[in-house]
């Protein structure tokens, strides 16, 4: 049950949010299929560029790879943004990056010590708290938007994760990790906030500069770990991310490799 306290307003994220892009529209739903679905619909139909669409539930979340996102209603936040920028398919993965590192400012603003596992898992003691899944709509390779969503378990108890996730699932939530309870309304503006940041810094000094600072953050690089991917999977160490922020990683017989889209579980 949502309760008047607890439940997300947009005047009580619009209190703490400051002036920029993710402030330009607000809508907040009671419960959407998914945050990402809403605003691609939104986006199709003309809203500017820096909607963000937020819900108390998602029905059909969904997370990196497509897979689901527990989504229970009142207790943690899912939103998406909308940035229209002219872009190659090439330069859109960055994005991935911009996500992560505003989540991990909100996580630490809010008392945790989080870390960035790639591309934009957010991890606390090693524990998944939250991650983005950033999608786009492009027509003959030319980007025509960029959404960016993301979530993030404020709230949500051990139990609940584990009885939605199974009992070996490596998830926590930022209460459980502060010991008290998260203000989600600060929280989400702390998130906006930090996301017109990093867009910014984007747009000023490019891929570089983001992936650079993401380094900062990373806990994979030389890291034993094991890639689940299509052609079956590997045991490798993690060298680091290239240019176009790709993880490297070099196999047992010295083979470097480039991995894009595959599942990573650590080895150690």
């Amino acid at each position: 049950m949502i309760t008047t306290a607890s439940a997300l307003s947009i005047a009580g994220i619009r209190a703490r949010l400051g002036v920029g892009l993710t402030s330009r529209q607000l809508f907040l739903f009671h419960e959407v299929e998914s945050t990402n679905a809403t605003l691609s619909r939104l986006a199709c139909s003309g809203v500017p560029e820096g909607t963000v669409v937020l819900a108390e539930a998602q029905t059909k979340g969904r997370g990196r790879l497509g897979q689901p996102w527990f989504s229970p209603p009142g207790v943690n936040l899912y939103a998406s943004f909308l940035l229209r920028e002219r872009l190659t398919l090439e330069e859109v993965p960055v994005f991935s990056f911009v996500a992560g590192l505003a989540l991990a400012d909100a996580v630490q603003a809010a008392g945790a010590s989080p870390t960035i596992k790639w591309p934009n898992d957010v991890l606390i003691d090693g524990r998944k708290m939250g991650g983005a899944r950033v999608e786009c709509s492009a027509r003959d390779r030319e980007v025509e938007h960029v959404i960016i969503g993301v979530g993030a378990n404020l709230n949500v108890g051990l139990d609940d994760l584990a009885l939605a996730l199974g009992p070996k699932a490596e998830a926590t939530s930022l209460r459980v990790a502060t010991g008290h309870e998260i203000d989600r309304n600060a929280f989400a503006a702390d998130y906006l906030n930090a996301l017109d940041k990093w867009v910014r810094r984007y747009r000023k000094e490019g891929a570089a500069s983001i992936l650079q600072a993401w380094r900062g953050r990373d806990i994979l690089t030389g890291r034993q770990v094991e890639i689940q991917g299509t052609g079956g999977p590997f045991v490798g160490r993690v060298v680091g991310v290239d240019r176009h922020g790709w993880l490297l990683v070099r196999d047992a017989v010295g083979e470097s490799r480039t991995v894009t889209t595959e599942e990573i579980r650590f080895c150690d």
